[in-house]
């Protein structure tokens, strides 16, 4: 979940590789790579084909004076920093990257994996790195290369359809055989994990604690994600949106603090929530209506009076074709044109435009909802339409704040009764 809105299940994949997407309008139509990306291929015969690769692709974004010639250090039977690399290949964010670096003794070449999902609980976490450990373990044994039995573009799909689709994603593994990843993992590769640990001498207990964690989550079909979407899928439409997605965050921190791995969770419940509901409904962007109905200023009457029947609302945003509101048209003006038949002088088809209220009166998300209450009071209105900037994100009605003021006096009665 992402502010409120749900997504894939390892969204960060998605959203990294956009937010940090450097290319300028048009390199990536010819096919120029993201400094977030999965890779092209698999390696041939060194590392030297990843950072050949990224040199010659990426621009350097950070520069920097450095005082060592890595030819004169390796003369001197030396270890070059090599710093010059290091900081470029920090700004290129391959899902599993190679990194260069030493100590005293000697240089070393580590993969960086930066898909492993956060916890949700430290038991979890170690889990998911034992498995990823156990199974490099395991396959660099394998007496047959990676690329003899997988095409590439087998596992760049593997990998997408698991950041999307979670424990239900469907996984192509070696040899072409197509599985789900839950099938996959059970059969084939928590025993390859479980083969890798015990191969570099993991303690026995250990293996059965992390890689048994994870053995029985995947079995319960319960990460982390699932149990926030099956939680969310419990509570329907009970409160608000932001109630709902505090509940979710409190009971997250709850499950947490036990230590209690994730699929051993119970969903979270919203009457369970221990927080008070009135924090909920402070500001008018908590509880405003998201789920919204627009037309445009020359749709016709008929078209706006049919879309509030059909969906029992009272009043209907009006926007102009970039988006931006322009009007508002209510249920009275629609009563008013009847009344008023062929007197109205608006012709026999009129449009939204000539019924509509023009400019209408708009607040923005963070306003108190008392203001809100005093505002819809004094201007007789029964309708605010929300923006943030110029942008329509919600509307709130007289509906919503009868709705408001009945939760907020439930909550109010149970405080206040013995």
């Amino acid at each position: 979940m992402l502010l409120k809105h749900r997504l894939w299940h390892e969204t960060r994949i998605a959203l990294f590789e956009r937010s940090v997407d450097t290319r300028p309008t048009g390199r990536g139509e010819r096919g120029a790579r993201p400094r977030v990306h999965f890779g092209d291929g698999w390696i041939r015969e060194s590392v030297l084909e990843i950072f050949r690769e990224d040199i010659a692709r990426f621009r350097i974004l950070i520069a920097n004076t450095f005082d060592e010639n890595p030819r004169e250090v390796i003369a001197r039977g030396g270890i070059p920093k090599l710093s010059a690399l290091r900081m470029h290949n920090g700004t290129v964010y391959r899902w599993n990257r190679a990194c260069y670096g030493w100590d005293e003794n000697k240089a070393h070449l580590r993969i960086e994996n930066r898909v492993l999902p956060s916890g949700p609980t430290v038991l979890d976490e170690v889990a998911n790195a034992a498995f990823f450990f156990g199974m490099m373990a395991n396959l660099a044994e394998e007496p047959r290369r990676i690329e003899q039995t997988m095409e590439f573009e087998a596992a760049r799909t593997n990998f997408f359809n698991a950041a999307r689709d979670g424990i239900k994603a469907q996984m192509t593994w070696a040899g072409g055989k197509t599985t789900s990843a839950q099938d996959l993992l059970l059969s084939e590769l928590l025993p390859r994990a479980r083969a890798g640990l015990k191969f570099v001498n993991v303690d026995s207990d250990d293996i059965d604690r992390y890689i048994g964690c994870l053995e029985e989550r995947v079995k319960s079909g319960k990460t982390g994600a699932q149990w926030m979407l099956s939680s969310l899928h419990d509570m329907g439409e009970q409160g608000t949106a932001d109630i709902r997605y505090r509940t979710l965050s409190t009971a997250m921190l709850a499950n947490q603090k036990t230590g209690a791995p994730v699929h051993t969770w119970e969903n979270a419940k919203l009457e369970a929530s221990p927080g008070n509901w009135r924090d909920s409904y402070q500001t008018a962007g908590q509880f405003m209506s998201t789920d919204l109905f627009t037309v445009q200023p020359h749709d016709i009457v008929d078209l706006a009076a049919n879309i509030m029947d059909w969906k029992k609302i009272r009043h209907l945003l009006v926007e102009d074709e970039s988006g931006r509101l322009v009007g508002l048209l209510s249920h009275r003006a629609l009563v008013r044109l009847v009344a008023r038949g062929t007197r109205s002088g608006i012709g026999e088809h009129p449009t939204v435009e000539a019924l509509m209220v023009k400019n209408p009166l708009t607040i923005g998300p963070e306003m108190p909802t008392l203001e809100v209450m005093r505002l819809m009071r004094e201007r007789r209105v029964s309708c605010l339409p929300v923006l943030e900037g110029d942008k329509l994100i919600g509307v709130i009605t007289e509906a919503d704040l009868i709705e408001v003021s009945s939760k907020l006096l439930e909550s109010y009665l149970r405080d206040v009764q013995p």
